[in-house]
């Protein structure tokens, strides 16, 4: 049986730690976290404005300006041309295109992204369009959401449209970012937009339904055009048990089900996992495992760490969080494990056919310092880079389809549900001024992308 939770021991480190020529470098963003310009152009509604409005951030701020990207795109790019990055992933605001989700297309809005794509090209940076980073647009989640499979053809028709006014330029298509984290956080417990608390069904059904909307997607933009590069991407975590017990052991294997393996398997294999089988069986219909299933061309892999879990009565799935093993934490308090990207990646390759990955997140937060010169020393950031990219040079020397890294994230920005208290970015973000700083992190990233090793 296939395992993320199996930890593999990094080889001996006589290889050299060194990417190939071809190695795709840079950074990912998210449209709700760094456009701002919240009413400008005719953009809609989405599910994170109104979460906002409930005063559901722990901070109190929202993402109404966040880094005034929407303005500022021109001197980011600047920056990622500095930083000798080759590739960007971000993601297309569905309420700028269709404000209410469907019906009338705001031309304004793809005007937006007619700007930014042509400059990522003048600056010689390959975009890779996400068509859908969490912004469902409220009228949508009025009638259902990703609850029900209404949502598949809106959709799909959303991507015809971006793709129709992009797809000359823009030649690497992501169809959804993390549909675990929008399932089991917005829809199962209510800790983000649009902050549900239905349980398990709940985190279920949304899966699902992003997985027909994705496979649907898919499908219309092929039909449409060539010579594209198409895939998803997909949040995966090791899911290792907290103790040696029967019933953690379990637990992990449950949890490993519903985060890693409704999203993985269905695309790569067309197959619900057996563990949740009974639990789909009322929404899964005949036909559905065909029209998820499709052969992608890349695969986007959002990493962060291993989850330890315990058996845990009570909560979705009977299971909760147990203690992690590792030496340092972030300022997330999430384990740093680089060891567990690796894994991942040996696990890609042995048990799914090595298909080309990228690393599409891979970051940090941390309450960064700005010295009286100015300068933001994130020793620990740099660290957490090093020893990841440490791991992912060990798996392309191993043999895995590793294409590219991209750091999460370029800037500090609204980091959801903890507003702007979270910093991620390698350039610094003064929520004031605006003003952009980079970051150690930042030249260290620099230095490797130009060197070609660690």
């Amino acid at each position: 049986m296939d395992s993320f939770s199996q930890p593999v021991s990094l080889a001996d480190d006589a290889k050299p730690l060194s990417f190939p020529p071809d190695f795709r470098w840079g950074a990912s963003t998210a449209a709700y976290q760094i456009e701002g310009a919240a009413d400008a152009d005719g953009r809609g509604p989405c599910v994170w404005d109104s979460f906002t409005a409930q005063g559901r951030i722990m901070d109190g701020s929202s993402a109404a300006v966040a880094c005034d990207h929407y303005h500022r795109y021109a001197e980011d790019i600047a920056l990622m041309k500095a930083a000798g990055f080759d590739s960007y992933r971000f993601s297309i605001a569905w309420p700028r295109i269709l404000p209410t989700g469907t019906g009338a297309v705001e031309t304004r809005g793809l005007d937006f992204y007619d700007r930014l794509v042509d400059a990522l090209l003048e600056a010689g940076i390959t975009p890779m369009a996400c068509l859908y980073h969490w912004d469902l647009p409220q009228p949508l989640e009025d009638a259902g959401g990703w609850q029900g499979r209404e949502i598949v053809g809106p959709f799909a028709d959303y991507a015809r449209i971006v793709t129709a006014r992009l797809a000359d330029r823009v030649k690497h298509w992501m169809m959804l970012n993390e549909p675990n984290v929008v399932a089991i956080f917005g829809y199962g417990v209510g800790e983000h937009a649009p902050g549900h608390r239905l349980g398990e069904q709940g985190i279920l059904r949304a899966l699902h339904h992003q997985n027909l909307a994705q496979g649907a997607a898919l499908r219309a933009i092929a039909a449409e055009h060539s010579g594209l590069t198409l895939g998803t991407v997909l949040n995966l975590q090791p899911a290792v048990a907290d103790s040696d017990r029967p019933e953690d052991v379990a637990a992990a294997a449950r949890w490993d089900a519903v985060w890693n393996r409704v999203a993985l398997d269905g695309l790569m294999r067309g197959e619900i996992p057996a563990l949740l089988a009974d639990k789909m069986a009322e929404f899964v219909l005949p036909g559905d495992t065909e029209a998820i299933r499709y052969p992608i061309d890349l695969l986007g892999i959002n990493y962060y760490s291993r989850m330890t879990m315990k058996h845990e009565a009570g909560r979705p799935f009977e299971v909760g969080w147990g203690e992690a093993q590792c030496r340092r934490w972030t300022g997330m308090a999430w384990p740093v494990q680089p060891e567990g990207l690796y894994d991942l990646l040996g696990e890609l390759r042995t048990g799914y056919g090595n298909p080309a990955v990228f690393i599409a997140e891979n970051g940090c937060a941390y309450d960064d310092v700005v010295t009286p010169d100015g300068q933001i020393h994130d020793a620990e950031r740099v660290l957490f880079y090093r020893e990841h990219l440490e791991s992912v040079a060990q798996a392309l020397a191993d043999g895995c389809n590793v294409k590219g890294y991209l750091c999460w994230s370029l800037l500090d920005n609204f980091e959801w549900a903890f507003g702007l208290s979270k910093r991620f970015g390698i350039v610094r973000v003064d929520y004031d001024t605006l003003t952009r700083t980079p970051k150690d992190s930042y030249r260290f990233l620099a230095e490797v992308v130009r060197s070609g090793r660690l």
